[in-house]
C-alpha cells in the first residue's frame, strides 16, 4: 500500500512539473501559425536587437539617434530583408523606436514588433 502512494504521488509531481514546464515555455515563444512564421519572428526581434545596438553606437559617436538610412550608409548595420517585414525607425533626440511591421498572411502573427531605446521588445 505504502510503494501504491509513493509511485502516484512520484506520477503527480512529474505531471504537475511537465503542466507547469509547458505554460511556461508557451509565453515565451513567438507566436505564429506555421514553424516558418515563428522561424520569421524570432529573425525579427534579433534584426530590431542588432538595429536597436547600432543606434546606440550611432548616439555615443553623433549624440543623436539615425535613421535607418544613415545606419545603412555609415556601414554600422546592413538590414537584411525578410519576408513579409519591413523595417522603420522613430527616431528623436530622447530616444527611438525601431519597428517591424508585418504584411502577410497568417492571422496569428503580430502585425508590429517594435524595441524603444531601453531594449524593451514589444509586439502587437
Amino acid at each position: 500500500m505504502g510503494r501504491a502512494i509513493g509511485l502516484i504521488s512520484v506520477i503527480l509531481v512529474v505531471a504537475a512539473g511537465g503542466y507547469i514546464y509547458t505554460r511556461q515555455a508557451q509565453s515565451v515563444t513567438a507566436s505564429g501559425e506555421t514553424p516558418r512564421t515563428t522561424v520569421d519572428i524570432i529573425g525579427v526581434r534579433n534584426d530590431l536587437m542588432s538595429i536597436a545596438n547600432a543606434e546606440k553606437r550611432y548616439w555615443v559617436m553623433n549624440s543623436k539617434y539615425a535613421t535607418l538610412d544613415e545606419l545603412r550608409s555609415g556601414g554600422d548595420i546592413e538590414i537584411p530583408a525578410r519576408r513579409d517585414y519591413t523595417y522603420s525607425v522613430d527616431a528623436n533626440d530622447s530616444g527611438f523606436q525601431i519597428i517591424a511591421s508585418y504584411s502577410g498572411s497568417d492571422p496569428k502573427a503580430p502585425k508590429r514588433v517594435s524595441v524603444n531605446e531601453a531594449m524593451t521588445i514589444t509586439s502587437e
